[in-house]
């Protein structure tokens, strides 16, 4: 059996790890990526938020993305029947970019993929890892290649970013349930052929259909359009009695009033894939020679579309918390780590429950609209949410509650005044 001798094992090309990767690079740490799948390969996430631009800039892989010319996202809007609100991130509170992308996957992970390969890094693909062992903070891990073939990689350190995979939660039984309600998606991709020009027809929109289901379209520069709905698992399972995943979006889509003439009809590129039980939780996030980034360690909801930035937030952080104990710098991993990306996921699990109560939808669409409130609103969907100054950041477990209430109470009076 070879052996390898490397700084740092990295698990997993997606976003988390390629970032990890190319940063710790050009800090001269020695590096190994493994990767189970071949590139290019299908996965969900393609809606982007700000906040991941700062990572790829950081990590100088943002030129060989931008060059790729993936449809610019600048805001989000939301329907419900006739109402329609527009988040435009140039009007957001704080600091920070005021646009991302919206990308097909397979295209955008496979191009930071080969970015990163082209700078030097050790990628291989098509390996799978079967064992991990740990002799205080040092590691060997077993990798099986392509060809079948085994080798043990010695690493001072590794970074988990093997997304659904979950390589150490599994091998390490660090998995613990989601505090978040069972929810289900089921997505395809479509050629837009009656996609509307200007505007219209390239802004990522989530239409609801009901207080918990949702319908997500997110045009790409090519043409085609990932469509997906959203809900409760019982809710998604009954779409279909056959369990046909096609038969369930189609069904989706019939209920939606403003895309039905759009997409009815149109036919799936692929299969539909089914995400059952989505959300994902860990007992924690690192240990003795390892940190668990992305969804290999929370993944929340994809309603305001945090996977790919707490994938890149956690990953670059693991990278500069690794490079600074290795040059002999305490680090109190529970703090610097943990510790600050709970704050930032505590954030966005407030605002996907008070999504899924319709408190927030009381936001979204009361008029008239409180331009203040809506771009503090704004800047947490940038991906903004470390940023105290904000208060819908450090309120936020009982601002969207307490401003949703007194709204309803207000519409109630004026529905129903008193008589005196």
């Amino acid at each position: 059996m070879t052996k390898e001798f490397v700084d740092v094992l990295i698990i997993g090309a997606g976003p988390s790890g390629c970032v990890s990767a190319s940063y710790l690079h050009k800090n001269n740490v020695k590096i190994k990526v493994v990767e189970k799948t071949k590139f290019p390969r299908l996965v969900v996430g393609e809606s982007l938020i700000p906040r991941v631009m700062d990572h790829f800039a950081e990590a100088e892989l943002f030129e060989s993305l931008d060059a790729m010319n993936f449809e610019k996202k600048l805001g989000a809007r939301f329907i419900r029947g006739e109402e329609i609100c527009v988040f435009d991130f140039s009007k957001k509170f704080g600091e920070g970019w005021d646009w991302t992308w919206q990308v097909p996957r397979a295209d955008f992970d496979n191009t930071m993929a080969q970015e990163v390969i082209r700078k030097g890094i050790d990628l291989e693909f098509e390996s799978e890892v079967l064992e991990v062992s740990f002799e205080g903070k040092k590691s060997k891990t077993l990798v099986k290649d392509k060809d079948g073939n085994l080798k043990e990689i010695h690493a001072d350190f590794i970074i988990d970013s093997s997304g659904y995979g979950r390589v150490l939660p599994r091998l390490l039984d660090l998995d613990t349930p989601s505090k978040l309600d069972p929810h289900s998606s089921i997505f395809t991709h479509v050629k837009d052929i009656n996609r509307p020009e200007g505007e219209e027809g390239t802004q990522i929109s989530f239409d609801i259909l009901e207080t918990e289901v949702w319908l997500w379209v997110i045009p790409f520069s090519n043409g085609n359009t990932s469509l997906g709905v959203v809900g409760p698992t019982d809710f998604i399972n009954s779409l279909s009695e056959n369990k046909d995943n096609a038969e369930a979006l189609r069904n989706a889509i019939q209920k939606s009033d403003y895309y039905i003439k759009r997409f009815k009809g149109t036919e799936f590129l692929f299969e539909p894939v089914k995400l059952e039980n989505y959300s994902r939780a860990v007992k924690r996030m690192y240990g003795d020679g390892f940190a668990l980034t992305g969804n290999s360690s929370e993944f929340l909801d994809p309603v305001f579309s945090s996977g790919v930035a707490f994938a890149t937030e956690s990953g670059m952080l693991a990278a500069k918390l690794y490079l600074k104990e290795a040059q002999g710098i305490e680090v109190d991993w529970e703090t610097e780590f943990t510790g600050y990306m709970k704050r930032g996921i505590a954030v966005f699990t407030t605002y996907v429950k008070e999504w899924y109560t319709g408190n927030l939808q009381t936001l979204f669409f009361h008029q008239p609209e409180n331009p203040d409130v809506k771009e503090k609103i704004c800047s947490v969907l940038a991906g903004y949410v470390w940023n105290e100054e904000n208060p819908f950041v450090k309120k936020h477990d009982h601002v969207i509650a307490n401003m949703a209430y007194l709204l309803n109470m207000q519409k109630e009076e004026k529905e129903n005044p008193s008589v005196n």
